[in-house]
């Protein structure tokens, strides 16, 4: 089993930075590759960035395109991901997720930290 803890969500005004963290523990040699996803009521849960933990290959959904940066720590088992520029409509509850590859399929998932930007 891999456990993943979140962290670093919080209220930020648009225009604004954010830096969240993700925390694996547990069978993390089971998981290739680590994920960002974000969820907002009523709406499915949104592939963000990903990246595989040997080689970093990286991914991300064309909204968020430079303006967030997903990265790695191997050595402290943990991922990382800079929002910068932070608009409104990217409020929602982020997932740190783990899986076999950047596209997928992920096994396991964090319990969520909110990010909320205002106007």
């Amino acid at each position: 089993q891999v456990h993943l803890v979140e962290s670093g969500g919080g209220l930020v005004q648009a225009g604004g930075s954010l830096r969240l963290s993700c925390a694996a523990s547990g069978r993390t040699f089971s998981s290739s590759a680590m994920g960002w996803f974000r969820q907002v009521p009523g709406k499915e849960r949104e592939f963000v960035a990903a990246i595989r933990w040997i080689g970093g290959r990286i991914s991300y959904t064309d909204s968020v395109k430079g303006r967030f940066t997903i990265s790695r720590d191997n050595a402290k088992k943990t991922v990382y991901l800079q929002m910068n520029s932070l608009k409104p409509e990217d409020t929602a509850v982020y997932y740190c997720a783990a899986g076999s590859t950047v596209g997928g399929p992920y096994d396991h998932w964090g319990q969520g930290t909110q990010v909320t930007v205002s106007l």
